[in-house]
């Protein structure tokens, strides 16, 4: 019943960070990796509010969980410092909900109130993350795109350097990926 109420908290979050998206942007989803984890986290969060906790949700859920904790961190740790408004990114708008208390909420929903995914799915959201990336990489490297994020604008920076956030970004999410794993377990 908890995971329940939880989930519908969350969904409710994360449907009022989707009306504050800049027009045009939600549509934007499969480009900003922040969008595309509170998409999962609001598919996932109804699915519970509705069919209850299945093993194949809890699963997604933890797909969610540590996509949104990366968003969470990637935020505070490397858009803020790069000169990212905080108040923007963290504190008003789509960022108040989908940087951080879509992020907040659904972690301590999943790790203390939701059925846990087996620990083979460790690598799950590392598989998915890697995919996005390489999508994104391939995708600024022609030109399609710019960005979204720094890490990817590939023709403004060395070859090095995509090189070393690639492999900071893939280490991040294996880590979050382990620590929730740890923390649900």
């Amino acid at each position: 019943m908890a995971a329940r109420i939880l989930c519908c908290i969350v969904l409710i979050m994360e449907i009022r960070g989707f009306t504050l998206c800049p027009r045009g942007r939600i549509w934007a989803a499969v480009i900003f990796y922040t969008l595309l984890s509170n998409l999962i986290t609001s598919v996932s969060a109804l699915l519970i509010v509705i069919l209850g906790q299945r093993q194949m949700l809890s699963s997604l859920r933890y797909l969610s969980t540590c996509m949104l904790i990366m968003t969470f961190l990637v935020t505070v740790c490397v858009l803020v410092p790069m000169g990212g408004d905080p108040k923007k990114l963290l504190f008003s708008g789509n960022g108040l909900y989908h940087h951080l208390l879509c992020p907040v909420v659904s972690s301590v929903s999943y790790i203390l109130a939701e059925r846990h995914a087996p620990g083979g799915l460790v690598w799950l959201p590392v598989s998915f993350t890697l995919v996005y990336g390489l999508i994104m990489l391939f995708m600024n490297a022609k030109g399609i795109v710019d960005g979204p994020y720094p890490f990817f604008r590939v023709r403004h920076q060395s070859a090095t350097a995509t090189v070393l956030w690639t492999v900071v970004l893939l280490a991040a999410i294996t880590g979050i990926s382990a620590a929730v794993h740890l923390a649900a377990g």
